[in-house]
């Protein structure tokens, strides 16, 4: 089959940024890019349309990477404690989650895709550094103590 030509209107992880000029599977465009809002056809008009928004896009992209650039830094002096049920080896009945990290950030205040939180789930009491990627290029270390509840 044939890739379909799209131009993005929003940052797509890992295709391209909003104004780029993709080529991707007609089933990538169909089920997930289109029904979203993340890209539109390559006609004349949405070029057209993509050239004029640009310096509002440009705009929106460096008030988005301050924005996280200044969360980073937020998150960097944060250490969470989450309290587990333990056995006396100091191993966890069941797992600390990436999604149990994003909660614990929200309840201090910080909103984060629980997708955001990069890491394998923790199964035994310690500490232990945690990658948040707050942006494309802003990636901030959050520091989690695992303690017995």
């Amino acid at each position: 089959m044939a890739n379909v030509n799209l131009i993005l209107l929003d940052d797509v992880e890992k295709l391209g940024l909003a104004g780029d000029e993709v080529s991707v599977a007609p089933g990538y465009a169909r089920n997930y890019l289109l029904p979203r809002g993340l890209a539109a056809k390559a006609t004349p008009g949405t070029l057209r349309l993509v050239e004029s928004r640009k310096a509002m896009i440009a705009e929106r992209r460096a008030k988005e990477l301050a924005d996280a650039k200044a969360l980073a830094a937020k998150v960097a002096e944060l250490e969470l404690s989450i309290a587990m049920q333990a056995d006396e080896g100091d191993q966890l009945f069941g797992s600390v989650t990436a999604r149990m990290v994003a909660d614990e950030l929200a309840k201090q205040g910080i909103a984060v895709e629980h997708g955001k939180v990069k890491m394998d789930p923790i199964k035994n009491l310690g500490n232990y550094e945690v990658e948040v990627k707050l942006h494309a290029d802003v990636t901030a270390t959050l520091k989690v103590w695992v303690v017995r509840g």
